[in-house]
C-alpha cells in the first residue's frame, strides 16, 4: 500500500525543499514538513566557521496552511533565531 501512498505524493513527511538564502553570513534552507494539510516551520542553518561547516536544524510548533507561506514563515524564524542569538546557535 505504500507505493500507492507516494503515487499520491502521500509517502514523504518532509516537504520539497525551497531555495537556500543568505542572512548575515547564515545560508537557511527552509525544509517545512508536511502534517496532514499542514506544514511545520523548519529549516536547515549552516555557517562556516573556522574551515568547518557547522548545522543547525530549526523544528517548530507552529504549523502553517500551505508550502509557500511554511517556506517564508521558516526563513523568517530562522532569521530572527541568528538576529537574538548568531553564532552561539552551534554552542
Amino acid at each position: 500500500m505504500s507505493w500507492l501512498s507516494n503515487l499520491f505524493g502521500g509517502g514523504s513527511s518532509a516537504a520539497a525543499e525551497a531555495e537556500t538564502v543568505e542572512h548575515e553570513g547564515f545560508k537557511i534552507t527552509p525544509t517545512p514538513i508536511r502534517e496532514g494539510s499542514e506544514f511545520r516551520i523548519c529549516a536547515v542553518i549552516e555557517k562556516e566557521i573556522a574551515g568547518e561547516v557547522k548545522t543547525h536544524k530549526l523544528i517548530r510548533a507552529d504549523t502553517v496552511g500551505g508550502l509557500d507561506a511554511a517556506q517564508t514563515a521558516s526563513i523568517n524564524k530562522a532569521k530572527q533565531l541568528i538576529d537574538q542569538i548568531g553564532d552561539q546557535l552551534f554552542s
